[in-house]
């Protein structure tokens, strides 16, 4: 296979701990990488790269692991801009705003929806991100639900099942009879297409034992748990998924010193969603107390038309870094090695022997940039799969 080494790396940014004590980023400087295929072969110093079939010159900029959004919703129609000029200008977010969503899915083609996704997710691979897992949950229906992890396997491997995101209207007088559901024929129909399973914990969505219920039923069926938790308020969610070894908790904005403490004996992930608390205007998660506890915290998009519309985990960075208590090593840790952790992937989030080749090359001599200049689009280059691809 042909080799490449892009050299002359200003700072190259591992997540490989072992190479800097004071850093989980494990920074080289003056710094090489070689990829063969669609794997990353070598890392060090470029002084001392060995011979490729290639090269190609970083020119002093910083390369950093590809962004790995593990929490997205891109299987979707329509638009909530009314809502979101609503709330903006003083109502509260509740998650009633799901239902408009619903309609407008529901009556989107294949096509249609297809479409967005892959739109979607090409936005997100200019800014960086090589990895998007996505989720169904617009459709409940059994049809609806299957149609739209049929379209997000199309485009990822990063699939959840989240028929459990909302109580749809026409169940609104039996919730019992929608959870049978979501367990019984949705998830018979749904299973084949999904790695993980999902549930929206909340007042207003599903209790502790209908999450239960749900999460189980996935489980039994080969799909692995993870949980909206703790976004709206305090609730079951972090302990149920810690309990049920979720392999993320996400939102956790609401948060006892009991489920601090079980999330860093466990290992559920932290998945922190800042992009929602900066479109609602609600409270931010406090990273520093569960990272100060010792749990592995990862920073996503939450990319969905209602409560967080935005696929820039650089924009993430930023808000963690400036509203959530993180410093800038912690937010590109959490939004590269700490997705991949929340995906229980351990071939992406890093740069070291035997990672996929998936990096970002940035306009910029230093990572921490992407919270030093806010909104800039510091995105020079992105390697998928050891292929340039932006």
């Amino acid at each position: 296979m042909t080799t490449t080494a892009i050299i002359n790396i200003a700072t190259l940014v591992t997540n490989d701990p072992s190479l800097h004590a004071e850093s989980p980023l494990g920074p080289i400087h003056d710094a090489a990488v070689v990829i063969e295929g669609n794997r990353v072969v070598w890392t060090g110093e470029t002084r001392k790269a060995p011979a490729t079939d290639n090269a190609v010159d970083a020119g002093g900029r910083a390369v950093i692991p590809g962004f790995v959004d593990s929490h997205s919703h891109l299987v979707f129609a329509g638009d909530r801009t009314e809502e979101f000029n609503a709330r903006m200008s003083g109502r509260p977010y509740s998650a009633g705003g799901i239902r408009t969503t619903v309609a407008a899915t529901r009556a989107a083609t294949d096509d249609e929806l297809s479409a967005n996704v892959a739109r979607y997710l090409a936005e997100a691979l200019r800014q960086g991100t090589t990895t998007l897992e996505t989720k169904s949950g617009y459709g409940l229906t059994v049809e609806d639900e299957a149609r739209a992890l049929r379209i997000a396997a199309r485009h990822t491997d990063e699939v959840t099942y989240l028929g459990a995101h909302i109580v749809p209207p026409d169940y609104a007088d039996d919730p019992a009879g929608y959870v049978d559901l979501v367990t019984g024929a949705m998830l018979d129909a749904c299973a084949p297409y999904a790695r993980w399973v999902d549930v929206f914990c909340e007042k207003g969505a599903f209790d502790g034992d209908q999450a239960r219920a749900v999460l189980t039923a996935g489980r039994a069926r080969g799909l692995h748990p993870r949980v909206h938790a703790n976004q709206l308020g305090h609730g079951p969610g972090v302990q149920l998924a810690v309990e049920l070894d979720a392999a993320s908790a996400d939102h956790c904005t609401h948060l006892t010193d009991v489920d601090v403490d079980a999330l860093a004996q466990g290992s559920t992930v932290a998945t922190l969603l800042p992009g929602a608390e900066f479109s609602t205007r609600a409270a931010w998660p406090d990273a520093r107390r569960i990272l100060d506890a010792g749990a592995t915290v990862a920073l996503s998009t939450d990319c969905n038309p209602g409560s967080s519309f935005t696929s820039s985990m650089p924009f993430c960075i930023a808000l963690a870094v400036r509203d959530m208590g993180m410093t800038p090593d912690e937010a590109l840790w959490s939004a590269t090695a700490g997705g991949a952790a929340a995906l229980r992937r351990t071939d992406i989030g890093r740069i070291t022997p035997g990672a996929r080749a998936d990096l970002v090359v940035l306009d910029a001599p230093s990572p921490v940039h992407l919270a030093y200049r806010p909104g800039v689009p510091l995105v020079h280059a992105v390697w998928q799969r050891g292929e340039r691809v932006a």
